[in-house]
């Protein structure tokens, strides 16, 4: 399996030497102009919002020697500006590239965050789309001399499509830049016109109701693999992510005031907010979902509702567009599970598609060396996948990407320092096989509890942990900002069931799946709803040889709104690609609070008994070492 799944990634990952890149343009600086593009009838509101956007033309591209086109956005809180790199980078390669300001970000214009949504987002997208394709309808002002602008200087696609203003064009970026192309590739479908041809979305979302509020013992299929993280349940508020970004949308809103010295805007904002179109700078549902958790700590279902609308789980039948999707291990906001369910939903309805699960992500910024140059894409792996891609979908030229899954090891990265051969590769996901262990008792008061194999005897054993607060005292990350300190567990939060130490390594990847049957006080007040429900988290942790030193993977838990006690429930824990070293003990945890997430409003016990038949277990999807 390994030599073929290697052969089906060599492309995509670059390996030996074996891609062939389009040649690069002329090592000249390309032309760069700074617009303003009005995007007009955008969503049921009819809004006109003006777009800042950068126009790079590179060296060599002219109207008689036309390029292929890219288009990208910011992450949440950013600007064009954050997206210069990929546009040199890609430019260097002959793509003219429009950088621009999301709706909502810093643009000295009114119109609020919408999320990301195909109605407003999608459909200013669409709009760019059409720019690129030399549409005069589409009003693009040169900043610096006042002039008009119509793109010439794209290849264009009408005689072949029978579509007007239709470019080749990709679309790249990250985070809110990753949905946003989602979003366009499925306003383009509803429209008929499917001018995209090519998109690159990395560490981005499923659906933003599970990555704010995510309940992982509901799912659908009870795993990702079934194509959707949207769970049936009410989740676990992410209170911390959650203030970080309406705190940076709030920000953004503040720096556009200042268009409020037009006088025609001024008149504006305030119809916007007379009709509630515009709640400190973001759409009225996202504010009500947030007063919602501070007032009764879960969002309504209107408001899951909203969330998941906003999402490509919403929409998933309309992204025929292919698409190299990258997600990161290092992270809390959107986790692999999320690519999970993206990737097998599209490999499912046909789309072309390819997962890499990166390094880096929204809790570790940084690429190892050689992973990504967004400056110099040829001269990184990812930055090769990107561009074998787009040669190959979006400029007719190359041979076909291969389709498959590609994971990042670090332990391979740490022995070799060699990024190529730090990737792991299949030929889709899963990978490898499942390894069942048996929550096994102790007869120890507070010790931990066992995880047994085959013939081991399962014991008989209570274990038993509260909920004190909505809010910790367990400790796992403080989400964005520091990830250095120790995972903490008080003592009555949490129960833990360990291996013995390894005689070998392990190697994990996947998501685990933890099936349980608990004993809880909530049992008498989940009839009320979420409010009396157990809320619990489910973690897997990398215990060392000393027993004190104590790894929680990339600090990723698995929170649970458990709707009824009684019954036996299975917990889908994070998707992490982790080697437990020769011996280490592997643990998995349930506690009762996590200082991330805003819990249960009651103070529960709950309780897990073990022994012959109580059908307690660990699954773990285990691949051959390499």
């Amino acid at each position: 399996m390994r030599r073929t799944a290697t052969v089906l990634l060599s492309s995509a990952l670059a390996a030996g030497g074996l891609v062939t890149l389009a040649p690069m343009a002329a090592a000249t600086q390309p032309t760069v102009r700074d617009l303003t593009i009005t995007v007009t009838g955008i969503g049921p509101e009819k809004r006109t919002c003006r777009i800042d956007a950068d126009l790079y033309v590179p060296a060599g591209v002219s109207k008689k020697k036309p390029g292929p086109a890219l288009l990208t956005t910011n992450g949440f809180g950013g600007t064009k500006d954050d997206q210069a790199d990929f546009a040199l980078g890609f430019g260097d390669h002959g793509y003219v590239t429009l950088a621009y300001t999301g709706l909502g970000f810093v643009d000295d214009d009114l119109c609020p965050i919408t999320l990301d949504d195909v109605e407003h987002d999608g459909a200013a997208a669409s709009q760019l789309l059409r720019f690129f394709g030399g549409d005069p309808a589409i009003k693009a002002v040169d900043d610096a001399t006042g002039k008009r602008v119509v793109v010439s200087e794209v290849v264009r696609e009408d005689a072949r499509t029978r579509v007007r203003h239709d470019p080749q064009v990709g679309m790249i970026g990250g985070s809110y830049g990753g949905q946003i192309q989602f979003a366009a590739a499925g306003f383009e479908k509803a429209a008929g016109t499917n001018r995209l041809d090519a998109i690159v979305p990395q560490i981005t979302w499923n659906d933003l109701s599970y990555s704010l509020a995510p309940e992982n013992s509901s799912l659908p299929q009870g795993t990702a693999r079934s194509g959707s993280v949207s769970a049936s349940g009410t989740g676990v508020f992410k209170y911390q992510w959650a203030a970080l970004f309406t705190a940076l949308g709030a920000a953004n809103g503040a720096q556009d005031l200042r268009a409020l010295a037009d006088p025609v805007k001024f008149q504006q904002f305030f119809d916007q907010a007379s009709r509630a179109e515009n709640c400190a700078n973001f759409e009225p549902q996202v504010c009500i979902a947030l007063s919602e958790v501070a007032t009764v700590g879960f969002p309504s279902q209107a408001s899951i509702d909203y969330l998941r609308s906003n999402s490509v789980a919403s929409y998933m039948s309309k992204v025929r567009v292919p698409t190299l999707l990258g997600q990161g291990q290092a992270d809390t906001l959107f986790n692999l599970q999320e690519s999970v369910a993206t990737y097998t939903a599209l490999k499912r309805q046909g789309t072309p598609v390819s997962l890499m699960w990166q390094s880096w992500g929204h809790s570790d910024s940084s690429p190892q060396p050689g992973e990504l140059d967004e400056r110099h894409p040829a001269r990184s792996l990812q930055g090769k996948a990107a561009l074998v891609w787009f040669d190959h979908y979006v400029r007719d030229r190359g041979p076909k990407p291969p389709q498959g899954f590609a994971y990042y090891r670090d332990w391979v990265y740490e022995a070799t320092g060699n990024i190529a051969k730090s990737y792991g590769v299949a030929s889709s996901y899963p990978v490898g096989t499942e390894k069942t262990f048996h929550l096994s008792g102790t007869s120890t008061p507070g010790a931990d509890g066992a995880l047994v194999t085959g013939g081991a005897p399962v014991v008989p054993g209570l274990s038993t942990f509260g909920t004190l607060a909505p809010i910790g005292p367990n400790y796992t990350e403080t989400s964005a900002i520091d990830q250095s300190f120790p995972v903490v567990d008080p003592a009555g939060t949490a129960i833990r069931f360990a291996t013995p130490r390894l005689t070998a390594p392990l190697d994990v990847v996947g998501s685990p799946r933890l099936t349980v049957r608990l004993s809880s006080t909530a049992q008498a007040t989940q009839d009320g709803g979420p409010i009396g429900q157990l809320v619990a988290y489910a973690k897997v942790y990398d215990i060392g040889p000393d027993g004190k030193a104590i790894e929680l993977p990339n600090r990723l838990i698995s929170p649970v709104r458990v709707t009824d006690v009684s019954k036996p429930v299975t917990i889908e824990l994070p998707g992490i690609v982790h080697r437990f070293d020769k011996g280490h003990r592997l643990a998995v945890v349930l506690a009762g609070g996590d200082l991330a997430y805003r819990g249960s409003t009651l103070p529960l016990v709950t309780t897990l008994a073990t022994g012959p038949g109580a059908g307690q277990k660990l699954t773990v999807p285990v691949v051959p070492q390499r």
